[in-house]
């Protein structure tokens, strides 16, 4: 048994990681400021599923406060075996909007927990940063040796800016890290301001869809149980690697639309809005890596995890269908 920290746990990726910990038997103090970037009804029942676990404690605390850092840390006593940092302000289009947010969340919120971390003697770090980074010049699929210096976002420099920050405090406190890429991660109870939920209550409740661009960007999509299994296997010693996460299969949009549409049993109302300028028009992740650093691979393909989130819309129909997007 091992104990860990998670910032973030009351997102959509660090409750399913929190979850799969503690159903490997391990301890977790889950960090999160529960904050309004979307409905935070979600978040709440999120943690609901994680509050019946009597070796979880739910501290609702920001990164970005230094002094709230360390009540965390002194609240999860010596012998901390890790931290996974996946708490972050994310969404690539409101970025452009308030890029701040980002960057007092990504950026020096990340600053902040480096800094607990080696005041409390943490020796492993799992970080969480984005495909978002490889930017919009690259064709095929991206490997962790892509150069990453042309990102089109607020979104993706904060991240990038934040994976800088891991290898300086590698190189100056010998810490070892796993810095993972997500690749369009979805499913049940996933994002409001992501499609695969968005576009799932639109099609169900008959609502128009809006679709930014012509439909034939292409993303690769990854179910979320998939990342969470590569989170955890990331905290064996690495030393210091990047490693992409993700499905390996990049679908387009419109045919996204369509798999939905078929488990639904109902058709799209399309509305169709100019692509924007901080999109890139596809993702494709070389997994390669994680198959011989992580033994890891995607077990879900796209139709049974879009079939899970479906099933989860309606479950919990009755707060799916009004949370705010």
């Amino acid at each position: 048994m091992s104990n860990y920290i998670v910032t973030g746990c009351a997102g959509f990726i660090g409750s399913y990681v929190t979850k799969l910990l503690l159903e490997q038997g391990h301890r977790v103090v889950g960090i999160d400021n529960l904050n309004s970037a979307y409905d935070i009804r979600l978040k709440e029942w999120r943690l609901k599923q994680l509050d019946v676990k009597e070796s979880f404690r739910f501290v609702r605390s920001d990164i970005r406060v230094r002094s709230a850092i360390k009540d965390v840390f002194d609240i999860a006593g010596n012998g901390c075996d890790g931290v996974i940092h996946l708490a972050a302000y994310a969404g690539v289009r409101y970025s452009v909007e308030n890029p701040w947010i980002y960057y007092e969340t990504n950026v020096t919120g990340t600053l902040n927990l480096l800094d607990a971390c080696v005041k409390n003697g943490v020796k492993k770090i799992v970080f969480a940063s984005s495909s978002s980074v490889y930017g919009n010049n690259v064709s095929g699929a991206f490997s962790e040796s892509i150069n990453t210096d042309r990102v089109l976002s607020p979104y993706a420099a904060s991240k990038k800016a934040a994976e800088e920050l891991c290898f300086s405090y590698k190189h100056l406190h010998g810490i070892d890290f796993t810095i993972l890429r997500f690749f369009t991660v979805y499913g049940p109870a996933g994002r409001p301001d992501m499609s695969p939920l968005r576009f799932v209550r639109w099609i169900y409740e008959g609502v128009p869809l809006t679709l930014y661009g012509n439909g034939t960007q292409r993303r690769d999509f990854t179910y979320v149980d998939d990342v969470a299994r590569g989170v955890c296997a990331s905290l064996k010693p690495l030393g210091y690697e990047i490693i992409n996460l993700g499905n390996n299969k990049p679908i387009e949009i419109i045919e996204f639309i369509k798999t939905i549409e078929g488990l639904i049993g109902k058709k799209a109302v399309v509305h169709k809005k100019e692509a924007h300028s901080a999109d890139v028009s596809a993702t494709w992740a070389d997994i390669s890596k994680a198959r011989d650093v992580l033994k890891w691979l995607p077990k879900y393909d796209i139709r049974k995890g879009l079939g899970l989130l479906v099933d989860w819309y309606e479950e919990n129909r009755s707060l799916a269908k009004t949370i705010e997007l």
